[in-house]
């Protein structure tokens, strides 16, 4: 054989490696040979016969007798071993024992009071009933057999429950990213995704460069390293990344962001290595963070100030292992977070994350899809109609309209129906939005009264100005914290005007008005309308430059570094922002009580309504001050929904944009 064969032959040495069991194996031989040694007594069987004349001469101190196995030991008197081992006296141990084997107990008994009274013996005699020596030895092992599986079972727990020998032992910095396989049995596809047209068309690029990377490298492509999904929640980026693993033929590792955060000291920095290191040995494959932003902050903001904080430790880490020295080809890292103002500028730059994908709320198309896919398993007649649907919740994420197919599901069970009807939908917005309807809540007749006036005055003037959303719904029947509520239908726009802002303001300031106006006194009730109305106000003129002392003017800061310790602006500018914010809420509430005076006639017979009903529909709002002077985009849903009035539990959605309340605190959605 020649030598270029003998190697080819010859198997290589595999590496020794220690294993922690065999260290549990040599303990137990140990104990064992111990047992079996005895320590240091030393033991001499004896015959009956010499046994009888030994005790003659007084020599035992003390006898155990076993009955079942017809046997003896005794032990020796000080002063008398010579006598017992004679010339073996030099192997004498601390505690010898003598063992003998008797006829019978009854017959040592005789033999024993014989002894008694003719030689006066003083040997102490007790009788046991015996036991198996195997037993005894497995007893005497039980205290160091339960030491040893304790420390087998505190081991495994240190390691996370996984084996792997001595290597796991203190596992507390290995990754705890799951692992899904291409065969998964359940599988998340874009089929399951519903809108999100753009961001699923940057994500599918990723995926198909994984099927087919040289479709992309032989034109000098390259994919890039890292997307990041940032958009509101429950918006589907988790559902997109989970879409994601389902659709390519490649390994997929998902954790939280907040599993790389410990209390122990390097910790976080270990399980991003490990995390890389797993992740080189399955490439190609995909990396998904959700939440990255619980270990992603921008370094230095940390409110306990120390640059030696774990946190950014393990930001540190996570930056070099995506575009460090190393190599990490065929590795892209997912990511995801509804926080990225306060995301690292070293994490968002070209290089980690390449593309930054914005997943926004849904817009009317988007949700009819979306209304698609979560009513596949729900049992629902032909007056369901997607489409309208989507127009009654403006301002709904996917997560909000699975919600409502679910809410309304349950309340087509509670009511014994075999199918989910329309206004089931309908109940189930009210119910999200809203809260529990609540009608034994008591509440007097001023209180009614109150609110009745109060919700009229948001009715006339939203059916009045211009630019106010469209009402769809008025009730003074409790709802949560609320005790009355208006529901509107948003028009959704990308940009809104100096007018549109100043219609709403005037109509949320209404209810305020028309109990001024008509009761001649104000209540509580308008605490929440106060608060929106305050913040609009005081946007208009530091953010949106619509004041006419400060226009064109912008204290907000967009990049997230904010202006330090410091305001942006002077205590003059200051007194000058609280006066314009104060100008433009006074003038909208004189125009809104100017309004409701020209029209008190409408208004209290909405009231009365209102207060005969309880809950009042855009029609009814119609046959007193006649139609819209401005045609809306949503008059024919509205006019559909007259068709369709449930006095008691069906609503059309939308805004809920006021709340009547007896406290301060109270709020509601307000949603577009």
């Amino acid at each position: 054989m020649s030598k270029n064969n003998f190697l080819k032959n010859e198997k290589p040495n595999k590496p020794f490696k220690f294993n922690i069991y065999w260290m549990y194996g040599l303990i137990v031989v140990i104990l064992m040979a111990l047992y079996l040694t005895g320590g240091s007594s030393t033991t001499k069987e004896l015959g009956w016969t010499e046994f009888q004349g030994l005790v003659q001469k007084n020599v035992f101190d003390k006898m155990t007798v076993y009955n079942k196995k017809n046997t003896l030991e005794a032990t020796i008197k000080k002063g008398m071993m010579g006598r017992v081992f004679k010339g073996d006296s030099a192997k004498i141990g601390d505690n010898p024992k003598i063992v003998v084997r008797i006829p019978s107990a009854d017959k040592f008994s005789d033999f024993y009071d014989k002894a008694v009274t003719e030689y006066q013996i003083t040997t102490q005699v007790s009788f046991e009933e015996g036991d198996d020596t195997i037993w005894n030895f497995f007893l005497s092992l039980a205290p160091f057999a339960f030491f040893i599986l304790l420390f087998i079972f505190l081991m495994r727990k240190m390691s996370g429950g996984g084996g792997g020998g001595a290597g796991n032992v203190f596992s507390v910095g290995k990754s705890k990213a799951q692992l899904f396989d291409k065969d998964s049995d359940k599988k998340v596809t874009f089929k399951d995704v519903a809108g999100l047209s753009e961001a699923k068309q940057e994500v599918e690029e990723i995926v198909s460069f994984l099927k087919d990377p040289a479709k992309y490298t032989e034109l000098g492509g390259k994919i890039p390293k890292g997307a990041l999904l940032v958009g509101p929640p429950g918006t589907g980026k988790t559902l997109l990344a989970k879409a994601v693993a389902g659709e390519a033929d490649v390994p997929f590792f998902s954790l939280s962001g907040s599993d790389f955060v410990e209390m122990f000291v390097g910790v976080g920095a270990s399980r991003v290595r490990d995390l890389f290191r797993q992740a080189k040995e399955k490439a190609p494959c995909i990396v998904f963070i959700d939440e990255i932003d619980a270990v992603g902050r921008a370094r230095g903001k940390n409110v306990n100030m120390n640059s030696n904080d774990e946190r950014e430790n393990t930001l540190n880490q996570l930056l070099t292992e995506m575009d460090g020295f190393g190599s990490n080809s065929g590795v892209i890292i997912l990511a995801a977070t509804n926080r990225a103002d306060v995301l690292d500028k070293a994490l968002l730059r070209a290089g980690r994350f390449d593309r930054q994908i914005h997943v926004e709320l849904p817009d009317l198309n988007e949700r009819k899809e979306i209304f698609g896919v979560h009513l596949r398993p729900i049992k629902i007649d032909n007056s369901v109609d997607t489409e309208f649907l989507a127009r009654q919740t403006p301002g709904f994420s996917g997560a909000d309209i699975a919600n409502v197919c679910n809410e309304a599901a349950l309340i087509a069970a509670r009511n014994g129906k075999k199918f989910v009807q329309k206004e089931d939908f309908m109940s189930a917005v009210d119910r999200i939005v809203g809260g529990l309807e609540k009608r034994t809540r008591i509440t007097t007749a001023d209180e009614r009264n109150s609110i009745a006036n109060h919700e009229a005055g948001h009715a006339t003037l939203s059916w009045l100005l211009e630019y106010a959303n469209p009402l769809v719904k008025v009730t003074i029947v409790p709802r949560g914290k609320a005790l009355g509520a208006a529901w509107y239908l948003p028009e959704e726009r990308q940009i809104t005007t100096r007018d549109q802002l100043l219609d709403e303001m005037c109509a949320t300031l209404g209810g305020r008005a028309a109990e001024e106006l008509f009761l001649g006194k104000i209540s509580t009730g308008a605490s929440n309308d106060l608060e929106r109305v305050t913040k609009q106000a005081y946007a208009m003129v530091v953010y949106f430059g619509m004041s006419e002392k400060l226009p064109n003017l912008n204290y907000y800061d967009s990049s997230g570094q904010d202006w330090g310790f410091t305001k942006p602006y002077s205590e003059e500018t200051a007194k000058l922002i609280d006066h314009e914010v104060q100008r433009i809420v006074n003038e909208q509430y004189e125009r809104a009580k100017h309004i409701l005076t020209k029209h008190t006639e409408g208004h209290n017979m909405l009231a009365k309504v209102l207060l005969e009903r309880e809950v009042i529909y855009s029609e009814d709002v119609e046959q007193i001050f006649g139609k819209r002077a401005w045609a809306s985009r949503s008059d024919e849903i509205l006019e559909q929904r007259g068709k369709d009035k449930q006095p008691d539990t069906s609503t059309e959605k939308t805004k809920e944009t006021d709340t009547n309340t007896a406290s301060t605190d109270d709020k509601t959605s307000d949603e577009e």
